[in-house]
């Protein structure tokens, strides 16, 4: 084999694999319209809440005070032991609740017993939030990554079948997505990603590089990128942005610096911790 045909070959084989990086990453990008009501409002994310206060994250006093505010509303569905579908980030109690223990492993009646941040408000039930708002401001609804994913995919996707409002999916877990887009394809859905590079040490290496890098799209093929707007500068991120003009969601922004500055590369502002300026 001469020089010239090895150098070929290995051209060859470097443009195939970079075609393929390509394959694997690429969202959806055709359904760009239906992204509109959530680029036109600024999202709260897990309401309108202050943890010190009478309204603490993901109760429905913050989610009220984001609706009377005018704010879409992001929250977090996961699955209780009784198969309750309740509105909690954490996977663990203790943050909020001052117990140490998953919130899946008890059922709804006895997570009523405890407080949220020392508040009179409880968790509250999905059901209860959907009635609640009633299609006044747009919901971005995050599937909480666990071992009953599915089971809680499957279960907020029945349950939302009935509501009016409009919303929108994400997840972390490019798999509930998949299921979306398999059973539920006119949903919008999200993934939701960021440099685990920098976080989650417990996640092994390679998987680590493939979430980063969001190579499972081409099972989910989301409808938009929900990217930690710290990590905006990641190459994956910025193709999916610039190459493919795909839509994109910044987490968490927490200032009014931090909102300006994510301008040139976000279309949806998910934002805690401050009241924005412009809504």
């Amino acid at each position: 084999m001469t020089g010239a045909l090895m150098i070929f070959m290995i051209l060859c084989m470097g443009m195939g694999l970079f075609c393929l990086y390509l394959w694997l990453l690429s969202p959806c990008c055709s359904r760009k319209e239906q992204m509109k009501p959530f680029e036109e409002v600024l999202i709260a994310h897990r309401g309108l809440f202050d943890n010190d206060s009478q309204a603490p994250e993901n109760s429905m006093a913050a989610f009220r005070r984001a609706v009377n505010a005018g704010f879409g509303i992001e929250l977090d569905v996961q699955m209780t032991a009784d198969g309750k579908l309740i509105v909690f980030h954490d996977m663990n109690m203790k943050r909020m609740m001052g117990i140490d223990g998953r919130v899946t492993e008890y059922t709804y009646e006895e997570l009523l017993e405890f407080p949220l941040a020392r508040s009179g408000e409880r968790i509250p039930l999905f059901s209860d939030v959907l009635e609640m708002v009633n299609g006044q401001v747009p919901l971005v609804i995050e599937i909480k990554v666990g071992l009953r994913y599915k089971a809680t995919t499957v279960a907020a996707a029945q349950m939302l079948q009935s509501y009016r409002g409009i919303y929108c999916m994400e997840c972390f877990n490019p798999l509930a997505l998949a299921w979306y887009r398999k059973h539920m394809p006119s949903i919008l859905r999200g993934q939701l990603s960021e440099d685990y590079s920098q976080e989650e040490r417990w996640i092994p290496m390679v998987p680590r590089f493939i979430l980063t890098n969001m190579l499972l799209n081409c099972l989910a093929r989301p409808d938009f990128i929900s990217y930690n707007h710290k990590d905006k500068r990641k190459q994956s991120f910025r193709i999916c942005r610039k190459l493919f003009k795909g839509k994109t969601a910044a987490w968490t922004i927490k200032s009014q610096h931090e909102l300006e500055a994510a301008r040139d590369m976000f279309d949806v502002f998910i934002f805690d911790s401050f009241l924005p300026e412009n809504r």
